[in-house]
């Protein structure tokens, strides 16, 4: 496929390889759409005309999903729905996504990316962020060339591993466990959860934050301590495989937590810290998130 030529793309890129990535994903892909996907949104910002590779992995994260949670459902009939939701979100995760980029072509994924001059000098090429993302948007791409039956034969060639492993070896069944095995291998850092609650004795409601090596990542509410907890942690799950960066928490933070549990947090006094939200949508009993300005 010709390339159009206003995409500006830098010296050599005609002489790239492409066939050992190819041939990783067992699959066929036309040039231009191939470096669509692997073109990061630093490299069209710096080069205007070449579209970045985010629409492709919007799409490529809902082909992902339905693959492999059609997959789980197949292959775990004895699963309950919690059960499965949580082995997926291992399956899919962002760190398991960039590991399985490590394996594509002859060095890895990381060698094909277009990437503006800062990502570039900052390691881009092996951030997990950026190859979980890549992945991703192949996984559009495919969809786009080939339809759904070839883009679940690539999206479980390159899973089904993961899929096997998560029946025996996977992540505990509850959040608190999964999140505290996750943040031991990951941050070297336990959670920890502040509890603060509202309401008469007899009908109290108690709202969690997780926080992670200083940083507040997602909250929850429930009618006891044991539920706000587990609503937080699954939501401190979510938000880190979403790479979430978290917040920052500083002592006078913590402060304000503990006297808002469930109301916008205002930061003003202390300019060197973002300002964020806990939301619960009005709902003193459903999961609430952590959110930063621009999500608003």
């Amino acid at each position: 496929m010709r390339i159009p030529s206003e995409w500006d793309l830098p010296a050599g890129w005609d002489s790239v390889d492409y066939q050992p990535l190819l041939d990783c994903l067992h699959v066929d892909l036309p040039r231009e759409l191939l470096i669509h996907a692997l073109c990061h949104r630093s490299y069209a910002y710096e080069h205007p005309g070449i579209p970045n590779n985010e629409r492709l992995e919007f799409l490529g994260d809902s082909v992902l999903s339905i693959c492999v949670t059609e997959q789980l459902f197949r292959q775990y009939p004895e699963r309950s729905e919690g059960e499965l939701a949580k082995m997926r979100a291992n399956i899919v995760s962002g760190f398991s996504l960039a590991r399985i980029a490590n394996t594509l072509g002859t060095k890895g994924l990381g060698e094909y990316l277009l990437l503006g001059r800062g990502e570039e000098m900052t390691g881009g090429r092996s951030k997990e962020s950026i190859l979980a993302d890549a992945t991703e948007a192949l996984f559009g791409a495919t969809h786009i060339t080939h339809g759904i039956e070839v883009s679940r034969r690539v999206v479980l060639g390159l899973m089904q591993p993961l899929i096997d492993n998560a029946g025996t070896a996977g992540i505990s069944l509850d959040w608190k466990t999964s999140l505290q095995e996750y943040a031991a291998s990951h941050y070297n850092s336990a959670p920890t959860y502040y509890i603060t609650s509202t309401g008469p004795d007899h009908a109290k409601e108690f709202f969690a934050t997780g926080i992670i090596a200083g940083r507040a990542f997602g909250t929850g509410a429930g009618t006891n301590k044991k539920k706000a907890e587990q609503a937080a942690a699954k939501n401190t799950w979510e938000a880190i495989q979403e790479h979430h960066p978290g917040v920052p928490i500083s002592k006078q933070v913590e402060a304000t937590l503990a006297g808002m549990p469930a109301h916008d947090v205002d930061l003003d006094e202390n300019p060197t810290m973002p300002r964020y939200a806990l939301d619960n949508g009005g709902s003193s009993t459903s999961a609430v998130t952590l959110t930063s300005p621009a999500e608003h």
